[in-house]
């Protein structure tokens, strides 16, 4: 039996198959290896697990909106437990291609409950987001707050996905977890995030896009430490036993905020990028984007809870991890 991980090509994905193949699980990872961005990141995520793992990691190029196509993957593999990871990522990016959104986070979406309805896995653990809360203002953000307002499509199919699960957990009994990410970074990150444009402009000599003229505040969570609270959710699937969950359901279905409960100054990020980097940033004041929220900050007391989940890695710490990886990466 074998974990499943979608988008194991991607930073979260990888870093989670890396992760459960280190403590001795067999893991089958697909991916479409989409162009969002460089697909040879991607691949280069890929390679170094099948060289440190060899055959105990498979990885198959599969979409999972393709319901034919993931059903003949899934004909080839015993699943344990899926770990769903895969998604259209990117606030700014639905503003421009929403249909992706839907064929990846809807269609694709129903697509894995459909697999895990068939196949009957110990648990389904998924990927939501932080976006979910929209222009929320009470703060920090909580499981238990209202999400009926999202502010760009990318929210609104992350908070579709999870009411999706919600009825497949209570028609059919099927344990899941759906996880709200907060601002993941670390090595091998995405370079449509934050962190890495702030770090390319830097070497670059280029100036920094300051959205909101770099008033805005984020819930920087450490790779390494939302690794860890996938894998505990993934061992401690949600009893069926009518009690309500982490977000409210009766059903075998928890939604837990997974992030680094602090809300950082974007302008320390920068700080502490310029300290580690040795380069004075120069910066271009942008009006705030729309779809955008000023501030994310998570309560996870949810999650430490149930799982015992505790984030370790702060800014000062996180911040020049990464910067030394951007360095060896692109051979700085």
């Amino acid at each position: 039996m074998a974990v499943l991980v979608t988008g194991v090509g991607g930073f979260i994905g990888s870093a989670t198959a890396r992760a459960l193949l280190e403590r001795g699980d067999a893991v089958v990872g697909i991916d479409n290896l989409n162009d969002y961005y460089d697909p040879r990141l991607k691949q280069a995520r890929l390679t170094g697990l099948e060289q440190q793992f060899g055959n105990r990691f498979r990885f198959e190029r599969v979409d999972f909106a393709d319901a034919q196509a993931l059903k003949a993957f899934a004909d080839t593999v015993e699943i344990g437990g899926i770990v769903h990871l895969g998604a259209q990522a990117g606030v700014r990016y639905s503003l421009e291609n929403p249909q992706a959104y839907v064929q990846a986070n809807l269609v694709g979406h129903c697509n894995m409950l459909e697999l895990a309805r068939a196949r009957q896995p110990l648990h389904m653990v998924y990927a939501s987001s932080s976006s979910v809360y929209g222009g929320n203002k009470s703060l920090p953000f909580r499981v238990e707050d209202r999400v009926d307002h999202p502010l760009s499509m990318y929210a609104a199919t992350k908070k579709a996905d999870e009411l999706l699960s919600e009825s497949y957990s209570s028609l059919y009994r099927l344990p899941q977890t759906g996880l709200r990410f907060f601002t993941v970074y670390g090595p091998w990150g995405r370079p449509d995030m934050a962190m890495w444009i702030f770090a390319r402009a830097l070497y670059a000599g280029e100036p920094l896009p300051l959205f909101n003229g770099g008033e805005m505040r984020r819930d920087f969570t450490y790779i390494d430490d939302i690794v860890r609270g996938v894998i505990a959710c993934l061992d401690g699937p949600p009893a069926d036993d009518g009690q309500v969950k982490a977000g409210g359901s009766t059903s075998p279905h928890a939604i837990y905020n997974i992030g680094n409960s602090r809300s950082e100054d974007l302008m320390r990020v920068v700080e502490l990028l310029e300290q580690e980097t040795g380069l004075k940033a120069l910066l271009d004041p942008k009006p705030m984007q729309v779809g955008d929220v000023r501030e994310t900050f998570a309560d996870i007391s949810a999650i430490e809870r149930d799982h015992g989940f505790h984030p370790h890695t702060t800014i000062d710490e996180g911040i020049p991890r990464f910067v030394r990886w951007y360095r060896e990466y692109h051979s700085l």
